[in-house]
């Protein structure tokens, strides 16, 4: 067991993934010399060389679509986005190519794609650079979406996008790369469609994603005080929606509170929502409650930026009210 940094067991898992396959290489804004804008990437190009570790023009649209044509072609880009919300200017090649060319080809062709980045509410980043776009990308048919939540799942899932014959959307949160973990020596790769309960427990079910799992943790440490005992669940793939473990926690439970830092109107809670509700409606002693950020563009001023996204006391009163419910 070694202690890495978040930002290091992403860098570890492209590196061993380079070194494992020679098809796979890195492309984006500074993910050469300079290393990424997070050092995910920092000095890959000494080893692997400038044309697999690319340097790109500021220009999303362009190198995405020259990563899809590399997928096409039977290589496995990885895109990284200087910050994920500039991949808004390549949501045409992400969504009618990545998404569809596997269909609209007939099966033809595979996209061995993973389009990686920071993303997230930062600490005072402003509106544009503190996008959370899983929700935009919910509804495109053929992607799947991940969302790494600490070095540990971080490493195992990028390694399993890597070798996934589908277009990967993974997500990471740009306040948790420096968080620390014991990561095992040995290889390992973690599902890129399963839930993780984080913490077994009975009186209600807490599902969460990214660093949203460190909040609802935080809030833990008041309910067990208090003698509450939530189970949470750290959804991870936020395309498929692992309902089979969702499912089994919530026979046990009988009540659901979504965790998301996505925005309240059409987010990923909302799609968490209605599958509930259409699955597991009879299972439920109370109305599904969810806690997700205000409806604005994130403020630059940090009391109002704090304001906007879920906090822990939040997550202890939500427990509270729904434990208390009675219909």
């Amino acid at each position: 067991m070694a202690e890495t940094l978040f930002f290091n067991a992403l860098r570890a898992a492209t590196d061993e993934e380079m070194a494992r396959d020679p098809r796979v290489f890195v492309l984006g804004e500074d993910v050469g010399h300079y290393g990424g804008s997070y050092k995910v990437t920092k000095d890959l190009y000494k080893k692997y060389g400038d044309l697999r570790v690319l340097d790109t023009p500021i220009a999303e649209n362009s190198f995405t679509g020259l990563a899809v044509g590399a997928a096409m072609t039977g290589l496995r880009p990885i895109i990284e986005g200087m910050n994920m919300g500039f991949l808004l200017l390549a949501f045409n090649q992400i969504a009618n190519n990545a998404g569809m060319l596997r269909y609209t080809s007939g099966g033809n062709f595979t996209i061995p794609l993973v389009i990686r980045g920071p993303g997230g509410v930062g600490r005072q980043l402003g509106a544009e650079h503190s996008q959370r776009l899983e929700a935009y990308f919910q509804a495109v048919p053929g992607l799947k979406i991940v969302a790494c939540s600490t070095p540990y799942n971080a490493k195992g899932l990028l390694k399993a996008a890597i070798r996934d014959e589908n277009p990967v959307l993974f997500f990471e949160h740009v306040l948790l790369y420096n968080l620390k973990e014991d990561l095992p020596d040995h290889e390992y790769l973690c599902p890129l469609d399963k839930a993780e309960v984080v913490h077994s427990g009975k009186d209600v079910t807490i599902l969460t994603y990214s660093r949203m799992r460190h909040h609802c943790l935080q809030a833990l440490k008041t309910l067990k005080k208090e003698g509450y005992d939530p189970e949470i669940i750290d959804l991870i793939s936020l395309k498929p929606i692992d309902m089979e473990t969702i499912r089994e926690s919530v026979r046990k439970t009988h009540r659901v509170i979504i965790v998301e830092e996505c925005m309240k109107t059409a987010g990923v809670a909302a799609e968490v929502m209605a599958l509930i509700n259409e699955q597991l409606f009879d299972e439920l002693d109370a109305p599904v409650m969810r806690l997700s950020s205000q409806d604005i563009p994130t403020p630059y001023n940090g009391k109002l930026e704090h304001l906007t996204i879920v906090q822990p006391p939040q997550i202890v009163e939500a427990v509270q009210k729904i434990v208390e419910m009675r219909i």
